[in-house]
Protein backbone atom coordinates (compact mmCIF):
# COMPACT_ATOMS: atom_id res chain seq x y z
CA UNK A 1 0.00 0.00 0.00
CA UNK A 2 1.46 3.09 -0.92
CA UNK A 3 0.15 6.50 -0.05
CA UNK A 4 -0.17 9.11 -3.38
CA UNK A 5 0.21 12.83 -3.37
CA UNK A 6 -3.06 13.96 -4.84
CA UNK A 7 -2.09 16.85 -6.79
CA UNK A 8 0.72 14.98 -8.85
CA UNK A 9 -2.07 11.91 -9.55
CA UNK A 10 -4.85 14.48 -10.63
CA UNK A 11 -1.67 16.08 -13.15
CA UNK A 12 -0.95 12.70 -14.70
CA UNK A 13 -4.67 11.79 -15.30
CA UNK A 14 -5.17 15.26 -17.26
CA UNK A 15 -2.35 14.94 -19.04
CA UNK A 16 -2.28 11.42 -20.14
CA UNK A 17 -6.32 10.65 -21.37
CA UNK A 18 -8.18 11.88 -24.24
CA UNK A 19 -10.93 13.68 -22.58
CA UNK A 20 -13.43 16.15 -24.11
CA UNK A 21 -15.06 18.36 -21.76
CA UNK A 22 -18.62 17.51 -23.88
CA UNK A 23 -20.55 14.46 -25.15
CA UNK A 24 -22.34 15.28 -27.82
CA UNK A 25 -22.04 14.62 -31.46
CA UNK A 26 -22.84 11.47 -31.83
CA UNK A 27 -26.23 10.68 -34.17
CA UNK A 28 -28.31 7.63 -34.04
CA UNK A 29 -27.56 5.56 -36.90
CA UNK A 30 -31.02 3.16 -36.68
CA UNK A 31 -33.74 4.25 -34.22
CA UNK A 32 -36.29 1.36 -33.32
CA UNK A 33 -39.45 0.73 -34.06
CA UNK A 34 -41.65 0.86 -31.42
CA UNK A 35 -44.94 -0.78 -30.69
CA UNK A 36 -47.00 0.22 -27.82
CA UNK A 37 -47.63 -0.99 -24.85
CA UNK A 38 -51.37 -3.20 -24.51
CA UNK A 39 -53.58 -1.00 -23.09
CA UNK A 40 -56.31 -2.62 -20.35
CA UNK A 41 -55.63 -6.06 -21.68
CA UNK A 42 -56.32 -9.00 -18.78
CA UNK A 43 -53.50 -9.71 -16.26
CA UNK A 44 -51.90 -13.19 -17.85
CA UNK A 45 -52.40 -15.91 -14.95
CA UNK A 46 -48.84 -17.85 -14.45
CA UNK A 47 -48.69 -21.45 -15.22
CA UNK A 48 -46.36 -24.06 -14.82
CA UNK A 49 -44.36 -25.13 -17.67
CA UNK A 50 -41.53 -28.15 -18.58
CA UNK A 51 -38.41 -27.53 -16.39
CA UNK A 52 -40.47 -26.39 -13.24
CA UNK A 53 -39.74 -28.18 -10.22
CA UNK A 54 -42.02 -27.03 -7.20
CA UNK A 55 -40.84 -28.85 -3.95
CA UNK A 56 -42.74 -27.21 -0.93
CA UNK A 57 -44.56 -24.41 0.30
CA UNK A 58 -42.21 -21.69 2.24
CA UNK A 59 -43.47 -20.67 5.72
CA UNK A 60 -45.57 -17.68 5.95
CA UNK A 61 -43.81 -14.32 6.02
CA UNK A 62 -42.91 -13.39 9.65
CA UNK A 63 -45.15 -10.48 11.32
CA UNK A 64 -43.68 -7.04 11.07
CA UNK A 65 -40.74 -8.36 8.12
CA UNK A 66 -39.60 -5.41 6.01
CA UNK A 67 -39.26 -6.44 2.40
CA UNK A 68 -37.83 -5.05 -0.40
CA UNK A 69 -38.08 -5.36 -4.33
CA UNK A 70 -34.67 -6.84 -6.33
CA UNK A 71 -34.93 -4.44 -9.47
CA UNK A 72 -31.08 -4.88 -10.57
CA UNK A 73 -28.88 -8.01 -9.73
CA UNK A 74 -26.34 -5.62 -6.77
CA UNK A 75 -30.32 -5.18 -4.96
CA UNK A 76 -32.25 -2.41 -4.30
CA UNK A 77 -29.00 0.17 -3.37
CA UNK A 78 -26.31 -1.15 -5.62
CA UNK A 79 -24.38 -2.36 -3.51
CA UNK A 80 -25.10 -6.17 -2.19
CA UNK A 81 -27.38 -4.77 0.30
CA UNK A 82 -31.40 -5.25 1.38
CA UNK A 83 -33.23 -3.97 4.03
CA UNK A 84 -35.31 -7.23 4.41
CA UNK A 85 -35.14 -8.93 8.20
CA UNK A 86 -36.78 -11.43 10.33
CA UNK A 87 -34.51 -13.93 8.25
CA UNK A 88 -33.32 -17.65 9.88
CA UNK A 89 -30.93 -17.23 12.59
CA UNK A 90 -29.21 -20.55 11.77
CA UNK A 91 -29.20 -23.04 8.62
CA UNK A 92 -31.76 -25.88 9.38
CA UNK A 93 -30.86 -29.36 10.16
CA UNK A 94 -30.19 -31.45 6.52
CA UNK A 95 -29.63 -27.83 5.29
CA UNK A 96 -32.29 -25.22 3.72
CA UNK A 97 -35.48 -25.95 2.67
CA UNK A 98 -36.53 -25.79 -1.48
CA UNK A 99 -39.27 -24.69 -2.40
CA UNK A 100 -38.84 -24.74 -6.23
CA UNK A 101 -36.34 -24.83 -9.32
CA UNK A 102 -36.41 -24.25 -12.47
CA UNK A 103 -33.87 -25.39 -15.39
CA UNK A 104 -32.41 -22.16 -16.80
CA UNK A 105 -29.81 -23.20 -19.68
CA UNK A 106 -26.97 -20.82 -20.17
CA UNK A 107 -25.73 -17.65 -18.96
CA UNK A 108 -24.16 -15.95 -15.86
CA UNK A 109 -26.98 -13.89 -14.66
CA UNK A 110 -29.07 -13.72 -11.61
CA UNK A 111 -32.86 -12.73 -11.59
CA UNK A 112 -34.26 -9.39 -10.64
CA UNK A 113 -37.79 -9.16 -9.11
CA UNK A 114 -40.62 -5.96 -8.72
CA UNK A 115 -44.48 -5.95 -7.81
CA UNK A 116 -44.29 -9.67 -7.62
CA UNK A 117 -42.94 -10.62 -11.03
CA UNK A 118 -39.31 -11.97 -11.43
CA UNK A 119 -37.19 -11.80 -14.73
CA UNK A 120 -34.80 -14.10 -15.03
CA UNK A 121 -32.23 -14.10 -18.34
CA UNK A 122 -30.77 -16.88 -19.98
CA UNK A 123 -30.16 -18.96 -23.12
CA UNK A 124 -31.46 -21.88 -24.33
CA UNK A 125 -30.68 -23.20 -27.94
CA UNK A 126 -29.84 -20.97 -30.30
CA UNK A 127 -32.03 -18.36 -28.36
CA UNK A 128 -31.61 -16.24 -25.59
CA UNK A 129 -34.70 -16.20 -23.58
CA UNK A 130 -36.43 -13.85 -21.15
CA UNK A 131 -38.96 -15.30 -18.53
CA UNK A 132 -41.32 -13.81 -16.43
CA UNK A 133 -42.06 -16.00 -13.07
CA UNK A 134 -44.35 -15.80 -10.41
CA UNK A 135 -41.54 -15.34 -7.38
CA UNK A 136 -43.33 -17.89 -5.01
CA UNK A 137 -43.74 -20.47 -6.88
CA UNK A 138 -41.96 -20.39 -10.30
CA UNK A 139 -44.84 -20.50 -12.44
CA UNK A 140 -44.70 -18.73 -15.51
CA UNK A 141 -46.63 -15.65 -17.04
CA UNK A 142 -45.14 -15.38 -20.28
CA UNK A 143 -41.60 -15.67 -22.15
CA UNK A 144 -39.81 -13.54 -24.78
CA UNK A 145 -36.72 -14.84 -27.24
CA UNK A 146 -34.68 -14.10 -30.05
CA UNK A 147 -31.59 -15.94 -32.04
CA UNK A 148 -28.09 -15.86 -30.95
CA UNK A 149 -25.30 -17.88 -32.40
CA UNK A 150 -22.72 -16.19 -29.70
CA UNK A 151 -19.79 -18.74 -29.26
CA UNK A 152 -17.31 -17.90 -26.25
CA UNK A 153 -14.18 -17.95 -27.51
CA UNK A 154 -12.51 -18.99 -23.89
CA UNK A 155 -14.73 -21.70 -23.93
CA UNK A 156 -17.00 -20.30 -21.07
CA UNK A 157 -20.67 -20.87 -21.44
CA UNK A 158 -22.30 -19.01 -24.36
CA UNK A 159 -25.09 -17.22 -22.87
CA UNK A 160 -26.28 -13.58 -21.63
CA UNK A 161 -23.80 -12.44 -19.09
CA UNK A 162 -26.02 -9.03 -17.84
CA UNK A 163 -28.83 -9.79 -15.51
CA UNK A 164 -32.20 -8.00 -16.67
CA UNK A 165 -32.99 -5.05 -15.41
CA UNK A 166 -36.67 -3.89 -13.91
CA UNK A 167 -38.19 -0.03 -13.93
CA UNK A 168 -41.57 1.59 -14.32
CA UNK A 169 -43.40 -1.34 -15.77
CA UNK A 170 -40.66 -2.04 -18.40
CA UNK A 171 -37.74 -4.94 -18.76
CA UNK A 172 -34.27 -4.34 -19.90
CA UNK A 173 -32.10 -6.93 -21.35
CA UNK A 174 -28.98 -6.51 -22.51
CA UNK A 175 -27.53 -10.02 -24.81
CA UNK A 176 -24.22 -11.06 -24.97
CA UNK A 177 -24.23 -9.57 -28.54
CA UNK A 178 -25.09 -6.29 -27.60
CA UNK A 179 -28.78 -7.24 -28.11
CA UNK A 180 -30.47 -4.23 -25.80
CA UNK A 181 -34.50 -4.99 -25.65
CA UNK A 182 -37.02 -3.31 -24.06
CA UNK A 183 -40.27 -5.28 -22.59
CA UNK A 184 -43.21 -4.53 -21.06
CA UNK A 185 -43.37 -6.16 -17.41
CA UNK A 186 -46.66 -6.40 -17.59
CA UNK A 187 -47.28 -8.76 -20.98
CA UNK A 188 -44.22 -9.51 -22.18
CA UNK A 189 -44.64 -7.24 -25.25
CA UNK A 190 -41.82 -6.40 -27.11
CA UNK A 191 -41.78 -2.69 -26.68
CA UNK A 192 -38.48 -2.19 -28.91
CA UNK A 193 -35.50 -3.73 -29.65
CA UNK A 194 -31.70 -2.44 -31.07
CA UNK A 195 -28.55 -4.35 -32.03
CA UNK A 196 -25.95 -2.11 -30.95
CA UNK A 197 -23.20 -4.13 -32.05
CA UNK A 198 -24.36 -3.70 -35.79
CA UNK A 199 -25.84 -0.30 -35.55
CA UNK A 200 -22.88 1.16 -33.72
CA UNK A 201 -19.71 -0.63 -34.83
CA UNK A 202 -18.88 -2.13 -31.43
CA UNK A 203 -15.91 -3.23 -30.70
CA UNK A 204 -14.70 -6.78 -29.92
CA UNK A 205 -15.24 -7.92 -26.21
CA UNK A 206 -13.11 -11.14 -24.70
CA UNK A 207 -16.48 -12.67 -22.83
CA UNK A 208 -19.34 -11.13 -24.71
CA UNK A 209 -21.25 -7.85 -23.46
CA UNK A 210 -21.60 -8.21 -20.03
CA UNK A 211 -22.49 -5.70 -17.86
CA UNK A 212 -26.04 -4.68 -16.43
CA UNK A 213 -27.48 -1.67 -18.42
CA UNK A 214 -28.86 1.33 -15.72
CA UNK A 215 -32.16 3.09 -16.18
CA UNK A 216 -31.95 6.32 -14.23
CA UNK A 217 -33.64 9.50 -15.68
CA UNK A 218 -36.03 7.96 -18.16
CA UNK A 219 -32.56 6.59 -19.55
CA UNK A 220 -31.18 3.10 -19.84
CA UNK A 221 -27.56 3.65 -19.62
CA UNK A 222 -25.26 0.84 -21.76
CA UNK A 223 -21.53 1.25 -21.51
CA UNK A 224 -20.56 0.48 -25.17
CA UNK A 225 -17.25 1.13 -27.04
CA UNK A 226 -17.03 1.75 -30.80
CA UNK A 227 -15.26 2.37 -33.25
CA UNK A 228 -15.62 5.83 -33.12
CA UNK A 229 -15.36 6.34 -29.50
CA UNK A 230 -18.68 6.23 -28.59
CA UNK A 231 -17.61 4.56 -25.01
CA UNK A 232 -21.19 5.09 -23.09
CA UNK A 233 -24.54 5.73 -24.54
CA UNK A 234 -27.95 6.43 -22.84
CA UNK A 235 -31.11 5.65 -24.64
CA UNK A 236 -34.32 6.74 -24.14
CA UNK A 237 -36.85 4.16 -22.06
CA UNK A 238 -39.84 4.97 -24.21
CA UNK A 239 -38.75 5.23 -27.87
CA UNK A 240 -35.32 3.32 -27.80
CA UNK A 241 -33.48 6.34 -29.59
CA UNK A 242 -30.15 7.46 -28.52
CA UNK A 243 -30.45 10.29 -26.01
CA UNK A 244 -26.67 10.88 -25.16
CA UNK A 245 -23.04 9.48 -26.03
CA UNK A 246 -20.07 9.78 -24.22
CA UNK A 247 -16.90 9.81 -25.77
CA UNK A 248 -14.22 7.89 -25.15
CA UNK A 249 -11.17 5.54 -26.27
CA UNK A 250 -12.48 3.20 -23.13
CA UNK A 251 -14.92 0.21 -24.18
CA UNK A 252 -17.33 -1.48 -22.03
CA UNK A 253 -16.13 -3.87 -19.31
CA UNK A 254 -17.87 -6.66 -17.04
CA UNK A 255 -18.74 -3.72 -14.16
CA UNK A 256 -21.74 -2.42 -14.44
CA UNK A 257 -22.70 1.17 -14.35
CA UNK A 258 -24.11 3.16 -11.11
CA UNK A 259 -25.03 6.31 -9.77
CA UNK A 260 -23.79 8.09 -7.06
CA UNK A 261 -23.77 11.80 -5.20
CA UNK A 262 -20.76 13.33 -5.02
CA UNK A 263 -19.64 17.16 -4.35
CA UNK A 264 -24.04 16.85 -3.48
CA UNK A 265 -24.40 16.01 -7.84
CA UNK A 266 -25.43 13.09 -8.92
CA UNK A 267 -22.53 10.96 -10.79
CA UNK A 268 -22.73 8.08 -13.47
CA UNK A 269 -19.54 5.61 -12.63
CA UNK A 270 -18.69 3.81 -15.25
CA UNK A 271 -15.37 1.42 -14.58
CA UNK A 272 -14.64 0.73 -18.05
CA UNK A 273 -11.96 -1.42 -19.97
CA UNK A 274 -11.94 -5.10 -22.22
CA UNK A 275 -10.68 -6.36 -24.91
CA UNK A 276 -7.86 -3.76 -26.05
CA UNK A 277 -4.03 -3.56 -26.89
CA UNK A 278 -2.02 -1.98 -25.18
CA UNK A 279 -4.77 -2.88 -22.04
CA UNK A 280 -7.11 0.88 -21.18
CA UNK A 281 -9.51 1.49 -19.10
CA UNK A 282 -10.19 2.81 -15.64
CA UNK A 283 -13.43 4.72 -14.00
CA UNK A 284 -15.19 7.33 -15.83
CA UNK A 285 -17.35 10.26 -13.90
CA UNK A 286 -19.93 11.35 -16.09
CA UNK A 287 -23.28 13.84 -16.06
CA UNK A 288 -26.23 11.32 -16.31
CA UNK A 289 -28.46 13.94 -17.60
CA UNK A 290 -26.17 14.65 -21.00
CA UNK A 291 -23.10 12.39 -21.13
CA UNK A 292 -20.87 15.41 -20.04
CA UNK A 293 -17.46 13.32 -19.43
CA UNK A 294 -15.90 15.08 -16.36
CA UNK A 295 -12.69 12.85 -15.67
CA UNK A 296 -11.72 9.52 -16.48
CA UNK A 297 -9.09 7.59 -13.90
CA UNK A 298 -7.24 4.80 -15.10
CA UNK A 299 -7.03 1.53 -13.52
CA UNK A 300 -6.10 -1.32 -15.46
CA UNK A 301 -4.17 -4.87 -14.99
CA UNK A 302 -1.14 -4.83 -17.47
CA UNK A 303 -2.05 -8.41 -18.67
CA UNK A 304 -3.37 -8.34 -22.09
CA UNK A 305 -6.41 -10.66 -21.30
CA UNK A 306 -7.68 -9.07 -18.40
CA UNK A 307 -10.94 -7.56 -17.51
CA UNK A 308 -12.53 -4.75 -14.77
CA UNK A 309 -15.54 -6.11 -13.13
CA UNK A 310 -15.89 -5.67 -10.15
CA UNK A 311 -18.71 -3.14 -9.46
CA UNK A 312 -17.45 1.06 -8.26
CA UNK A 313 -18.79 1.27 -4.82
CA UNK A 314 -19.26 4.82 -3.31
CA UNK A 315 -18.11 4.89 0.36
CA UNK A 316 -19.07 8.55 1.48
CA UNK A 317 -17.71 11.98 1.42
CA UNK A 318 -16.72 12.13 -2.17
CA UNK A 319 -14.76 8.56 -2.29
CA UNK A 320 -15.02 5.84 -4.66
CA UNK A 321 -13.42 2.63 -3.96
CA UNK A 322 -12.58 0.54 -7.17
CA UNK A 323 -10.63 -3.08 -8.01
CA UNK A 324 -8.88 -5.16 -10.51
CA UNK A 325 -7.50 -8.41 -10.19
CA UNK A 326 -4.82 -9.90 -12.42
CA UNK A 327 -2.44 -7.85 -9.87
CA UNK A 328 -3.44 -5.00 -9.93
CA UNK A 329 -5.82 -4.37 -6.72
CA UNK A 330 -7.46 -1.48 -5.20
CA UNK A 331 -7.62 2.05 -5.64
CA UNK A 332 -9.40 5.07 -3.36
CA UNK A 333 -10.47 7.77 -5.29
CA UNK A 334 -11.64 11.32 -4.22
CA UNK A 335 -14.39 13.33 -6.78
CA UNK A 336 -13.34 16.76 -6.09
CA UNK A 337 -14.65 20.45 -6.57
CA UNK A 338 -13.57 20.81 -9.44
CA UNK A 339 -15.08 17.63 -10.75
CA UNK A 340 -11.76 15.92 -10.85
CA UNK A 341 -10.20 12.12 -9.73
CA UNK A 342 -7.57 12.42 -6.84
CA UNK A 343 -5.77 9.35 -5.76
CA UNK A 344 -5.60 8.66 -1.63
CA UNK A 345 -4.05 5.77 -1.32
CA UNK A 346 -3.92 2.22 -3.67
CA UNK A 347 -3.22 -1.42 -2.74
CA UNK A 348 -2.14 -4.22 -5.04
CA UNK A 349 -3.15 -6.45 -2.03
CA UNK A 350 -7.35 -6.27 -2.62
CA UNK A 351 -8.28 -6.82 -5.64
CA UNK A 352 -11.20 -8.33 -6.81
CA UNK A 353 -12.31 -9.89 -9.71
CA UNK A 354 -15.45 -9.61 -10.07
CA UNK A 355 -17.38 -9.33 -7.05
CA UNK A 356 -18.36 -6.35 -5.46
CA UNK A 357 -16.51 -5.40 -2.19
CA UNK A 358 -18.92 -5.50 1.05
CA UNK A 359 -18.93 -2.17 3.08
CA UNK A 360 -19.16 -2.00 6.83
CA UNK A 361 -18.87 0.64 9.10
CA UNK A 362 -15.66 2.77 7.01
CA UNK A 363 -14.22 -0.88 6.11
CA UNK A 364 -13.95 -3.15 3.37
CA UNK A 365 -14.39 -6.82 2.94
CA UNK A 366 -13.93 -9.05 0.10
CA UNK A 367 -11.87 -12.31 -1.32
CA UNK A 368 -9.06 -11.22 -3.44
CA UNK A 369 -7.21 -12.93 -5.97
CA UNK A 370 -7.87 -13.84 -9.93
CA UNK A 371 -8.25 -17.72 -10.02
CA UNK A 372 -10.23 -20.74 -7.20
CA UNK A 373 -6.49 -21.53 -5.58
CA UNK A 374 -4.96 -18.18 -4.93
CA UNK A 375 -7.82 -16.46 -3.51
CA UNK A 376 -7.42 -14.51 0.50
CA UNK A 377 -10.59 -13.52 2.25
CA UNK A 378 -9.55 -10.12 3.36
CA UNK A 379 -10.87 -6.72 5.11
CA UNK A 380 -9.12 -3.42 4.30
CA UNK A 381 -9.60 0.40 6.25
CA UNK A 382 -11.56 3.07 4.11
CA UNK A 383 -9.67 5.84 5.18
CA UNK A 384 -6.12 4.59 5.13
CA UNK A 385 -5.92 1.44 3.04
CA UNK A 386 -4.20 -0.62 5.64
CA UNK A 387 -5.12 -4.25 5.57
CA UNK A 388 -6.89 -5.69 8.87
CA UNK A 389 -6.50 -9.05 8.23
CA UNK A 390 -6.86 -12.25 6.21
CA UNK A 391 -7.58 -15.53 6.35
CA UNK A 392 -8.11 -18.44 3.93
CA UNK A 393 -11.00 -20.74 5.41
CA UNK A 394 -11.31 -24.24 4.46
CA UNK A 395 -13.95 -26.92 5.21
CA UNK A 396 -14.61 -30.44 4.47
CA UNK A 397 -17.34 -31.31 2.36
CA UNK A 398 -19.41 -34.09 1.64
CA UNK A 399 -19.51 -35.28 -2.02
CA UNK A 400 -20.91 -37.84 -4.10
CA UNK A 401 -20.29 -41.45 -3.08
CA UNK A 402 -19.32 -40.60 -0.02
CA UNK A 403 -15.94 -38.68 -0.82
CA UNK A 404 -15.35 -35.64 0.86
CA UNK A 405 -13.60 -32.52 -0.79
CA UNK A 406 -11.41 -30.06 0.74
CA UNK A 407 -13.28 -26.71 -0.09
CA UNK A 408 -13.33 -23.02 0.29
CA UNK A 409 -15.01 -19.97 -0.46
CA UNK A 410 -12.70 -19.08 -3.65
CA UNK A 411 -14.20 -16.07 -5.17
CA UNK A 412 -17.04 -15.82 -3.08
CA UNK A 413 -20.17 -12.99 -3.09
CA UNK A 414 -21.24 -10.97 -0.11
CA UNK A 415 -24.92 -10.19 0.57
CA UNK A 416 -26.06 -8.03 3.53
CA UNK A 417 -29.26 -8.67 4.99
CA UNK A 418 -31.06 -8.61 8.58
CA UNK A 419 -27.90 -7.14 10.24
CA UNK A 420 -25.45 -10.41 9.13
CA UNK A 421 -23.42 -11.12 6.20
CA UNK A 422 -24.62 -14.31 3.98
CA UNK A 423 -21.25 -14.84 1.71
CA UNK A 424 -21.90 -17.58 -1.16
CA UNK A 425 -18.78 -19.50 -2.52
CA UNK A 426 -18.08 -20.30 -6.14
CA UNK A 427 -19.06 -24.19 -5.55
CA UNK A 428 -21.99 -23.57 -4.11
CA UNK A 429 -21.49 -23.00 -0.05
CA UNK A 430 -23.30 -20.78 1.61
CA UNK A 431 -22.35 -19.27 4.92
CA UNK A 432 -23.71 -16.40 7.86
CA UNK A 433 -20.74 -14.42 8.93
CA UNK A 434 -19.79 -11.74 11.29
CA UNK A 435 -17.46 -9.60 10.02
CA UNK A 436 -15.64 -6.91 12.20
CA UNK A 437 -12.11 -5.42 11.39
CA UNK A 438 -10.97 -7.54 14.16
CA UNK A 439 -11.64 -11.01 12.19
CA UNK A 440 -14.60 -12.44 10.74
CA UNK A 441 -16.59 -15.51 12.60
CA UNK A 442 -18.91 -17.95 10.79
CA UNK A 443 -22.14 -18.32 12.63
CA UNK A 444 -23.09 -21.68 10.21
CA UNK A 445 -22.29 -22.89 6.70
CA UNK A 446 -24.59 -25.52 4.57
CA UNK A 447 -23.70 -26.73 1.06
CA UNK A 448 -26.34 -26.13 -1.50
CA UNK A 449 -24.98 -28.20 -3.92
CA UNK A 450 -21.24 -29.34 -5.53
CA UNK A 451 -20.99 -27.52 -8.80
CA UNK A 452 -18.41 -24.88 -10.58
CA UNK A 453 -19.14 -21.20 -11.97
CA UNK A 454 -21.29 -20.28 -8.54
CA UNK A 455 -20.58 -17.07 -9.57
CA UNK A 456 -24.04 -14.75 -9.10
CA UNK A 457 -24.93 -12.52 -6.01
CA UNK A 458 -27.58 -14.30 -4.07
CA UNK A 459 -31.04 -12.48 -4.60
CA UNK A 460 -33.16 -12.02 -1.69
CA UNK A 461 -36.98 -11.20 -1.59
CA UNK A 462 -39.81 -11.34 0.73
CA UNK A 463 -37.43 -13.83 2.69
CA UNK A 464 -36.90 -16.48 -0.10
CA UNK A 465 -33.53 -16.69 -1.32
CA UNK A 466 -32.58 -17.76 -5.02
CA UNK A 467 -29.32 -18.98 -6.14
CA UNK A 468 -28.15 -19.40 -9.26
CA UNK A 469 -26.40 -22.33 -10.25
CA UNK A 470 -24.44 -22.06 -13.68
CA UNK A 471 -22.89 -25.23 -14.64
CA UNK A 472 -23.67 -28.93 -13.84
CA UNK A 473 -23.69 -30.03 -10.69
CA UNK A 474 -21.86 -33.24 -9.68
CA UNK A 475 -24.65 -35.49 -9.62
CA UNK A 476 -25.31 -34.30 -13.46
CA UNK A 477 -28.16 -31.99 -12.21
CA UNK A 478 -28.29 -29.22 -15.34
CA UNK A 479 -28.36 -25.35 -14.76
CA UNK A 480 -30.79 -24.21 -12.26
CA UNK A 481 -31.99 -21.66 -10.78
CA UNK A 482 -33.45 -22.53 -7.12
CA UNK A 483 -35.54 -20.86 -4.75
CA UNK A 484 -34.94 -21.56 -1.06
CA UNK A 485 -36.93 -20.54 2.20
CA UNK A 486 -34.99 -18.46 4.25
CA UNK A 487 -37.39 -16.96 6.34
CA UNK A 488 -37.45 -16.73 10.24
Amino acid sequence: MSLIRPSLVLGLTLSSLPLLSRSQGFTDPSPPQVTPAPADSPAKEASPFPGLTYHAAPKPLAEGAVTADWPRFLGPSDNAKTPETKLLERFPEGGLKKVWEVETGNGYTSPVIVDGRMVVFSRFGDEEVVQCLDPENGKRFWSFAYPSDYRDRYGFNNGPRASAVIADGRVFTLGVQSVLTCLDLASGTKLWQRRLAEEFERLPYFFGHGCAPLVHGGRVIVPLGTTDGLSVAAFDVATGQLAWGTRHTWQAAYASPVIATLQGEERLLVFAGDDSDPPAGGLLAIDPKDGTLFDAFPWRPDKYESVNGSTPIAVGDDRVFISASYNKGGVLLKFNADRKWEELWRTPEFGLHWATPMLLDGHLYGFHGRNEPDVLFKSVEVATGKENWVADPEFNVAGPGGRDYRMKYFRGSLLQADGRIWALGEFGTLGILKLTPAGFEELDRTQLFLARSTWSLPVLHRGLLYIAQHEPDMDGIPPRLICYDLRG
